[in-house]
């Protein structure tokens, strides 16, 4: 039996160049061996990256998902009509350098290094700010100063701080240079960061230059993206928030009121006397989040109708619904 790349990287069929991007990252930095030092840390990680150089390729990917190990490398499973195969037409030999790959993938960098810590994990009113390392630099040449790419890290805000605005503090944690010119200290800094009302998922707030500083490297730009906390009642679609509204089989044929919440801490009564099919939505406009560009304008609160259907009738109901139903 060939190999199973999914299976390598603990993935299911069917997942995302997103998922095969983080899984190949947890599985590197599990088996990478100058951290595990475990019999067969050093083949898995080779394993590890030669399912990652298959399943990060479209090509390879179809291939194998079509034919499996064998096909990809050269096999032919099956044929067509009059013993013309239907295989691939190249053969597939991983020759990468998984340690090559692993560099690359990280930007140079070494991950053991530049791994950044959040205290109590991500709850962030535990403490007035999180302490981020931004690590070292990557090797240069002697002579060569070139900025080092830019640091990322997470921002994540609730629904009730986008709609409002908040000011964060995060505090980092890098290296500066002494006096002298060469030798380099720790230094903690506070980075505040002002988030707008209606900011976007995946806004970026840049503060330049606040990476490791040494005599040979310009100081990496600290870039923190902003990410959505999951919410306990909404979900966010671009300014517009979603409130999934659960009502039952009656309340669908027949009409219903929901008192709808508000990210303000309002209930807003809507009636409805139509018939509400499962999945069909209805707005109130202005309800939603402020939009980034125009923060005194909002979007729209949609509402999302679940229709819970009974587990049983009783045989008089269902007579009577037969009658009175249409087919």
């Amino acid at each position: 039996m060939g190999k199973d790349y999914y299976r390598t990287l603990g993935l299911p069929r069917g997942a995302s160049s997103e998922d095969v991007r983080r899984a190949y990252r947890r599985q590197a930095l599990r088996f990478h061996p100058d951290k595990n030092k475990e019999p067969g840390a050093e083949e898995r990680f080779k394993e590890v990256a030669e399912a990652y150089d298959v399943l990060s390729d479209p090509k390879k990917r179809e291939i194998f998902d079509k034919y499996g190990e064998e096909g990809l490398k050269g096999g032919t499973p099956s044929s067509g009509p009059g013993g013309v195969p239907n295989g691939p037409t190249f053969t597939y030999t991983f020759r990468g350098d998984p340690h090559a790959m692993f560099a690359e993938f990280f930007d140079g960098r070494n991950p053991f290094d530049t791994f950044f810590v959040q205290r109590n994990g991500d709850d962030e009113d535990e403490e007035p700010f999180t302490t981020f390392h931004v690590g070292f630099p990557r090797a240069r040449q002697a002579g060569a100063r070139r900025q080092d790419p830019p640091v990322l890290y997470d921002l994540k805000v609730s629904l009730e701080e986008i709609y409002s605005g908040c000011t964060k503090k995060m505090k980092i944690s890098h290296k500066r240079l002494n006096p002298d010119g060469k030798t380099v200290r720790n230094e903690d800094k506070i980075l505040t960061i002002e988030v707008k009302r209606g900011w976007k998922e995946g806004t970026k707030i840049t503060f330049p230059k606040e990476g490791d500083q040494t005599p040979t490297n310009i100081p990496a730009d600290v870039v923190f993206v902003l990410k959505d906390k999951p919410h306990g009642v909404f979900r966010r679609e671009g300014s517009d928030i979603v409130y999934p509204a659960k009502i039952s089989l009656r309340e669908a044929l027949c009409g219903c009121t929901v008192h709808t919440p508000t990210l303000d801490g309002r209930t807003i009564p809507m009636v409805f006397q139509d018939i509400l099919k499962p999945g069909v939505k209805r707005r109130i406009p202005g309800e939603g989040l402020p939009l980034p560009r125009a923060p005194e304008q909002r979007g729209d609160l949609v509402i999302e109708f679940e229709v819970k259907f009974p587990d049983r009738i009783p045989p008089a109901s269902r007579t009577l619904l037969e009658q009175i139903l249409p087919l």
